[in-house]
């Protein structure tokens, strides 16, 4: 286990298998009881926003890529400009099924952030705030849990798989709940591809019944009784109710199947693509489809995207055809279920690369200008947003930044993007927060 699973929640008890083990029945080590508890007392009971858009799928292309070399081309690149569905846009060669799709995906070609390393980076772009010694940030998918709240039974924030696999970086800040709580971290989900793909504690051991679970609720039901007296009896009936909310989770036979892949047709999986790309953009789409609100694909493999040589090599033989059958795929089968109007599909890296090409014929870091993909959920399709200059190396026109982009994406979920959290040191902070810690505003062409 690397030290980004070791550290997502604070401790083991919240990594991959703690998700169903930091519950209330501790005798059997299966509750959820907390998990839901905070949750809970934190999103409130106030009525969810009423926007178009109900979840968000973040394929997030490890590594930072190219922007000459994808949504963005120029003259320094060695890929063409081709046309795509929407007059007047091009993108590279490299993705010609998706230029196919383009009126259902918004481009902004000069995205500008502040961090040129991969953990400082991934957590400015995820959190919308640079590294802080003195304060951990809360990520993108843990604020829109926060202000959503739960949909069924189903996690509300998911990250499948876990997408770093080395020691050396920890990324764990950059998509946890941080002040929030680590119950709105999210669940780090196994490699969905793999033939043993299976989540660990999601069914109760042969040896226990549902039964079981009730006859040893009624004992500690005996137990707390001498507590209940000294507590409020209104604190006693939530905790019950989220005892309940544990259990029903945990017998629920539709959240094992909504990460059970073998529910899908071979044709669907193969379309997706039977690789971790594609089974973790599969599986990202059956969990906004049963209930999460907020799924990262993170299946490209750490550093996969940072290609500091041969990169007009590896973006052809390997990334870029990944991609454009992965998210060709993901477009249309959310369109055909009727999920695009209120899914947000966001495509990006950390940064961007390089407008030069440097001695091992790759490109290095950027984040002065880089471009992304956006749309469903009520977001526009078939727009360009922002200008690079000729070499895609600096904003020519209209800078957008992470706290800009955040904000169009709570807007499209209803959620007021002006709001500010507290933190533990009396600091508000806005939850778009945009570069020298300004208020992010929605791109009103998009939403």
């Amino acid at each position: 286990m690397n030290q980004a699973s070791r550290t997502a929640g604070g401790t083991a008890a919240l990594t991959r298998r703690g998700f169903l083990r930091v519950g209330s029945l501790y005798p059997l080590g299966i509750g959820l009881g907390p998990f839901l508890q905070a949750s809970r007392a934190r999103a409130g009971d106030a009525t969810p926003p009423r926007g178009k858009a109900q979840a968000c799928i973040l394929l997030w292309l490890e590594g930072g890529p190219g922007q000459m070399d994808t949504w963005d081309p120029k003259g320094n690149s060695g890929f063409k400009p081709i046309d795509t569905s929407v007059p007047g846009i091009q993108i590279s060669e490299l993705f010609p099924r998706i230029a196919q799709q383009m009126d259902k995906l918004s481009v902004i070609r000069s995205v500008r952030t502040e961090e040129n390393n991969h953990p400082q980076g991934t957590y400015n772009t995820l959190t919308g705030h640079r590294p802080n010694a003195a304060m951990k940030f809360p990520s993108i998918g843990s604020i829109l849990c926060k202000e959503t709240g739960p949909r069924n039974e189903l996690p509300q924030y998911a990250l499948v798989p876990q997408p770093t696999e080395t020691d050396f970086f920890s990324y764990a800040d950059a998509y946890n709940g941080a002040f929030l709580g680590a119950n709105f971290n999210p669940m780090i989900v196994p490699d969905p591809s793999r033939a043993d793909f299976r989540i660990p504690d999601l069914r109760l051991p042969k040896t226990v019944t549902a039964e079981t679970i009730e006859h040893r609720r009624s004992f500690l039901k005996v137990v707390d009784r001498l507590y209940r007296e000294k507590e409020q009896q209104a604190e006693f009936d939530t905790m019950d109710a989220l005892s309940r909310q544990a259990l029903r989770m945990l017998l629920s036979p539709a959240v094992e199947r909504a990460f059970d892949l073998s529910q899908e047709p071979d044709v669907i999986r193969d379309a997706y693509g039977r690789h971790r790309v594609g089974q973790s953009v599969l599986l990202a789409r059956r969990l906004v489809e049963s209930g999460c609100r907020f799924v990262s694909a993170s299946g490209y493999r750490h550093g996969q995207w940072d290609t500091h040589s041969k990169n007009e090599e590896i973006l052809r033989k390997n990334l870029a055809p990944l991609l454009d059958q992965t998210l060709s795929v993901l477009l249309a089968d959310l369109e055909s279920r009727g999920l695009l109007d209120s899914t947000v599909v966001l495509v990006m890296g950390e940064f961007g690369r390089t407008p030069t090409i440097n001695p091992q014929l790759g490109r290095d870091h950027w984040p002065d200008c880089w471009s992304l993909l956006i749309g469903g959920g009520g977001i526009a399709g078939g727009h360009v947003i922002g200008a690079s200059d000729q070499k895609a190396a600096y904003v020519a026109d209209r800078m957008v930044s992470i706290g800009d982009i955040y904000a169009t994406v709570y807007k499209a979920f209803g959620i007021d993007w002006t709001k500010t959290y507290m933190t533990p040191i009396g600091r508000p902070i806005y939850i778009a927060n945009a570069l020298g810690d300004k208020q992010g505003e929605p791109i009103p062409e998009l939403i």
